[in-house]
């Protein structure tokens, strides 16, 4: 059995930063968008007698769809014969857009569909064991998450944006950013962080572009401060929202005319232009 699917890259609308919690993570509110960059990831018999992966510029202990399909088979008890997982890279490494959440949600689909089928409920608890932003990556399309990102409303539709990626060649590490955020004072206390959810259910399912606002910017800017003059040029350019992507480097422009955005792109070096998708964006199919 060989099988394939499509791993969706996301973009956070907005992502209003919450208090930091006893195991070190951060409370939250973002609306994610699942958008049509995306890596191309095959399930298929191993060579060997262990499960493999193969994702380039990873090593396989620190490959993340690797270890999806191990946390799969340890809590959903899979015994099925090892099975390899090879990612087509297409979303920029270290980039602030869940590049390596996207391949572990892809491979527990896929896992999913080889074990004949897992609830889920339980690819959901298995996806939260291995990041925040992977859980909305199980399934793609646009989501409301909230906690450390793992408690998800699904938000029916897509944004209305075509989006302006501008990758960097330089990655900023997560946890630097998110160090540096709290260096900074930005994190919102608990009533606060509940205000801005307030404010974004209120405006769902699309959001004013008051609240395309990603609090991890500041963060990101004092790391990397020649990343202000790319928003700059990405607002010159005609964006509606101009705002670095997650935790950075990659910045985004938001554009609710198509062909501008396509033409801002020819602006900026490696830019290209992606659309929202859905969940079907996550179909597996034989390979």
């Amino acid at each position: 059995m060989r099988l394939r699917t499509m791993a969706p890259a996301k973009v956070n609308v907005c992502l209003f930063l919450g208090p930091l919690r006893e195991d070190g993570r951060h409370e939250l509110v973002s609306v994610m968008q699942s958008v049509s960059l995306a890596d191309r990831v095959t399930l298929e018999p191993a060579d060997g007698e262990r499960d493999a992966a193969a994702t380039p510029g990873v090593a396989e202990r620190d490959d993340l769809a690797l270890k999806a399909l191990l946390a799969l088979r340890e809590h959903a008890g899979w015994t099925g014969p090892p099975m390899k997982v090879t990612v087509d890279k297409r979303i920029p490494v270290a980039a602030g857009m869940a590049g390596g959440s996207a391949d572990a949600g892809a491979a527990l689909r896929l896992a999913a569909r080889a074990a004949g089928g897992i609830p889920r409920d339980l690819l959901h608890e298995v996806a939260a064991l291995l990041g925040a932003d992977v859980p909305a990556q199980v399934r793609p399309g646009r989501v409301l998450a909230t906690g450390i990102g793992e408690v998800l409303r699904r938000v029916p539709g897509v944004a209305p944006y075509s989006v302006l990626v501008v990758p960097d060649p330089q990655g900023l590490s997560t946890a630097d950013v998110f160090r540096e955020a709290d260096r900074l004072g930005l994190p919102r206390d608990a009533d606060a962080l509940a205000h801005a959810l307030a404010a974004v259910e209120a405006a769902l399912p699309d959001l004013p572009d008051e609240l395309c606002v990603n609090e991890l910017e500041p963060a990101a800017l004092s790391l990397r401060p020649d990343l202000q003059d790319r928003l700059d040029a990405i607002r010159a350019a005609g964006a509606d929202v101009a705002l670095v992507s997650g935790s950075g480097p990659t910045t985004l422009g938001l554009f609710r005319d198509g062909a501008a955005a396509r033409a801002a792109a020819a602006r900026f070096d490696g830019a290209l232009v992606a659309k929202p998708v859905g969940p079907d964006a996550g179909e597996v199919l034989a390979a």
